[in-house]
């Protein structure tokens, strides 16, 4: 069928991230891409604005909107199963693939071009680094939220991530992370109120 595309999107809301870990604060793959839509927008525009680099920032954000689509239809692999060998990903990169074509396959011919471009783009497109980032980001800052809950699931996972994000050389992460991130420690009380 050319016309059940959106329905399909509407059904990240019912795929569970870090479905091996116990959440205090469980997260769907909606929450997570939007909010890695969020960040890939900021990254894009401290590229282009902090760093003088030429950057479509909205392209960046609707990149990271439907980077995880695949998943409606293929379920979150766990990272730890998705990763266990080169051989695994590998194979489950072309399942990924195969899902996006199956998804694009519900839109209408004279849609597809456009969404082809956000769910099957090269993953050399200037724009992958900074969805990247921003998913690891996200990631990262998960793992904050859950330790502030008082949940110690995710203390590993929140290491190996933060030093992911240390060791990637990108100038907008790294102004990120100084910048931005601090404020996730923070409790709304030490946040403030936002001053008229």
């Amino acid at each position: 069928m050319s016309d059940n595309f959106f329905a399909y999107i509407s059904r990240m809301r019912y795929i569970g991230r870090w479905s091996l870990m116990r959440n205090a604060l469980p997260e769907n793959i909606q929450e997570h891409s939007h909010m890695v839509a969020v960040l890939a927008h900021a990254l894009g525009v401290i590229r282009r604005d902090v760093f003088g680099v030429p950057c479509d920032p909205d392209k960046a954000a609707s990149v990271a909107l439907f980077h995880d689509a695949s998943e409606i239809l293929t379920g979150d692999l766990p990272t730890p199963i998705k990763y266990h060998s080169d051989q695994i990903h590998s194979a489950y990169e072309q399942v990924e693939a195969l899902a996006c074509r199956k998804l694009l396959d519900t839109l209408p011919e004279a849609l597809r071009p456009a969404y082809e471009q956000l769910l099957v783009g090269d993953t050399h497109d200037e724009l992958y680094d900074l969805v990247k980032a921003a998913d690891k980001l996200s990631a990262y800052l998960k793992c904050v939220e859950e330790r502030k809950a008082g949940n110690k699931e995710f203390l590993s996972a929140e290491k190996q991530t933060l030093r992911w994000l240390q060791q990637n050389p990108m100038p907008e992460l790294r102004y990120f992370m100084e910048h931005f991130v601090p404020a996730f420690e923070k409790d709304l009380d030490e946040l403030g109120t936002i001053e008229e």
